[in-house]
């Protein structure tokens, strides 16, 4: 079974990010609270961690949309082209927040996403998420864990989460009740700006 760690999002111990950075860098998969619902997701760098998270959501690997959970925008240019002025001003004013915005790839992306022509960023604002992506030095790869229940798309209490994934994840963080709305995506990879499904980030930031 998966580790059960709880860890406070006003004050997360950093003994606890630790222990779930380390799960990460041995190739663990990980659930964690975000800004909106609980994300599923891996280190980036780590190959078999990746396929078996494309496994679990039933996809190929290649074909397989996901986000990439960053520290802020700073390192933003080893995942994406160069982005224009307006495409940027966006960015900082809706990050960190309940957005994931799609990118054109960049020329240095990990070798699993090569061939991806777009890339989902994310900057949650939520600290848990903040610190284990700062400890863990790259990015989390990310996708939402839905819930099998036709009213209630997301799972938002850890206990349950845990009871359901705990034997096929590493760990499950208790960051407390998580939403159950997800994030806005907004495609900025074309001339226009796209709203691909407005979730919990306003569109104000447009």
């Amino acid at each position: 079974m998966a580790e059960f760690i709880k860890i406070y999002e006003e004050n997360p111990n950093p003994r606890e990010i630790r222990r779930v950075v380390d799960i990460l860098r041995s190739g663990g998969l990980v659930i964690y609270p975000t800004d909106t619902v609980y994300g599923l997701g891996c280190d980036i760098t780590q190959s078999r961690a990746l396929e078996r998270l494309a496994r679990i959501k039933g996809v190929k690997l290649e074909k397989a949309n996901w986000s990439f959970i960053c520290e802020d925008l700073s390192n933003l240019s080893d995942y994406v082209r160069q982005i224009d002025t307006p495409t940027f001003k966006i960015l900082k004013r809706a990050l960190p927040g309940p957005y994931t915005f799609i990118l054109p790839g960049g020329k240095d992306l990990p070798r699993d996403f090569k061939k991806k022509k777009t890339v989902g960023i994310r900057v949650p604002d939520n600290t848990i998420a903040h610190e284990l992506v700062r400890a863990l030095g790259n990015p989390i790869v990310s996708t939402s864990i839905r819930d099998d229940d036709d009213i209630l798309e997301y799972t938002t209490d850890p206990e349950l989460i845990y009871e359901k994934w705990g034997k096929r994840v590493d760990a499950v963080i208790d960051g407390g009740y998580g939403g159950n709305v997800a994030s806005t995506i907004i495609d900025l990879s074309g001339p226009e700006p796209e709203v691909v499904r407005e979730g919990k980030g306003s569109l104000d930031i447009l």
